[in-house]
């Protein structure tokens, strides 16, 4: 990110000489779609944060990701679709970090990139909150953040037992998988994505 990049970035946190509630939701955005922004601002809302920072992830450690796809594309499709909304923020500090992508390591840049006066919120989604314990330092991420735990697979609550709020939110039945394979077999995403992302994944031939 270059430097007018942060320095944007650093005043669009700022409002009327405050420093704003902001909330962290990392993810592929392999590609991006309307699901994501729909729950990031679900989410927002409901938890009354002022900032959503979507934070592209270089090599996860808890899932794979689609061979064949530059990191450059997934950033820039995700810049396109959050264009429109002042409400969100892109941050690539794991695409510049380099290597696996630790979620204690985005926290500590979040909170001394931007100065927050409280904690931001984290956002997981249940399928990954089974998994909270083998993370790397999860006590540390429950002591730093305001952990959010969403639904994407369960229709119930899945035991947690760290602080946490639990949203009831809306699962949308859409995924980045089930986008690519649509793409690979010549179907139609118009309406699933921005279509801007439509147009850049068209342009540049991506999941074929």
């Amino acid at each position: 990110m270059s430097l007018k990049e942060r320095l944007s970035l650093w005043y669009t946190m700022k409002e009327v000489g405050r420093i704003l509630r902001v909330m962290i939701i990392g993810g592929t955005y392999n590609p991006i779609h309307f699901g994501h922004l729909f729950l990031a601002e679900e989410v927002r809302t409901e938890l009354n944060f002022d900032k959503a920072i979507f934070v592209p992830t270089l090599l996860p450690v808890h899932k794979k990701i689609s061979p064949g796809i530059k990191p450059e594309h997934r950033l820039n499709m995700l810049k396109l679709a959050v264009d429109p909304y002042p409400q969100f923020i892109v941050d690539n500090c794991e695409l510049e970090r380099g290597g696996k992508s630790f979620s204690i390591d985005t926290i500590e840049y979040i909170i001394n990139s931007y100065s927050l006066s409280e904690k931001p919120g984290f956002v997981i989604g249940d399928d990954l909150a089974i998994t909270f314990e083998t993370w790397r330092e999860p006590a540390r991420i429950a002591q730093e953040t305001h952990l959010i735990v969403v639904h994407r697979l369960f229709r119930e609550e899945v035991k947690f037992n760290y602080k946490h709020f639990y949203v009831n939110n809306m699962i949308l039945p859409l995924s980045s998988s089930e986008i690519r394979q649509r793409v690979r077999n010549g179907k139609s995403i118009k309406f699933l994505v921005r279509e801007e992302v439509r147009e850049y994944i068209e342009k540049h031939n991506l999941y074929r």
